[in-house]
């Protein structure tokens, strides 16, 4: 059996000192900008009532949830990456791993609500704002909350009984399933299934259910007689087509698959994508790509 392993040590990325010097820099930088960057659509939101929509609500949503997805995996990789905080006990690694796969479960869900909310406003504009109100929009909003952290409980006390034997070294700045399963001397397969399963349900689903709203918005747009209406009309859910393929193209390569055989740098790599760059590109792409809140940001700088 072996002696049972207590601490895992985080490799973080090999390198010199140099190199990881310049990479704790890109982490900080973009981790600034993140939290700065979603953050100011909360406020952007809040301050301004012609953004208190429904639509704005979900994407006051998302920019909370990218904060906490940032801060949760940040300042941990800046300690690996400097060597201050590379050991970590297996009972603190689940509970970051716990808590991404949980944040990132909700935004799946909380990126189909919006898909749906995008729907309603391009097939339905007459009845939008009797069915999307403030009651239905908040349910909607907390069943994505509690599903995405309810959807991860069993994966979580499953990879909590893992045992490991050593070798003790992860080949990543955090916690990761993969890292878990190829470095346990226990049975994995039950963690491999419900991993897999638990992809099926959150990812594979809401992307369909995604798809097939975006299928009925854009039937619908290439029914509008002018070309104006057509342009208006899709620039409505645009920014959120961008998020949504970007989020569900690295999410599925990295979680939907029957077992733990990928590349484990290849998924660092992505993971990298996912915890860093996808944060950091939402509240750009909402801002540079929608004209209310560019006009509200406007508004904002003319006011200071």
């Amino acid at each position: 059996n072996g002696t049972s392993v207590k601490e895992l040590i985080l490799l973080g990325f090999p390198g010199t000192w140099h190199f990881q010097v310049s990479l704790v820099v890109v982490f900080q930088l973009t981790y600034s900008l993140t939290v700065i960057g979603n953050a100011s659509i909360i406020a952007l939101v809040w301050t301004n009532r012609n953004l208190h929509t429904p639509m704005y609500f979900f994407l006051c949503n998302l920019s909370f949830l990218e904060i906490w997805y940032t801060m949760g995996v940040v300042p941990k990789a800046i300690g690996v990456m400097l060597g201050t905080s590379q050991t970590i006990s297996f009972s603190v690694c689940i509970l970051p791993l716990f808590f991404l796969l949980s944040l990132g479960s909700t935004e799946c869900f909380i990126l189909s609500v919006m898909a749906y909310d995008c729907y309603l406003a391009i097939c339905y504009p007459l009845r939008y704002s009797s069915v999307m109100n403030s009651v239905l929009s908040a349910r909607l909003a907390l069943s994505s909350w509690l599903g995405g952290f309810l959807a991860i409980s069993l994966l979580a006390f499953l990879t909590s009984r893992l045992r490991f034997c050593g070798p003790d070294v992860i080949n990543h700045f955090l916690c990761d399933i993969d890292s878990c399963l190829a470095l346990s001397c226990s049975d994995t397969w039950p963690v491999e299934l419900a991993t897999f399963l638990v992809s099926i349900i959150v990812v594979v689903a809401s992307c369909v259910l995604t798809l097939v709203s975006y299928i009925y918005i854009i039937s619908s747009i290439l029914r509008i007689q002018s070309a104006r209406g057509r342009k208006k009309a899709f620039s409505t859910c645009s920014a959120h087509l961008s998020v949504i393929t970007i989020w569900y193209g690295s999410t599925m390569f990295l979680y939907v698959k029957p077992s733990a055989q990928n590349s484990l740098d290849l998924n660092k790599l992505v993971n990298t994508f996912n915890t860093l760059v996808t944060p950091l590109l939402n509240p750009f792409i909402y801002t540079l790509r929608n004209k209310e809140v560019k006009q509200a940001l406007g508004r904002a700088f003319q006011k200071t």
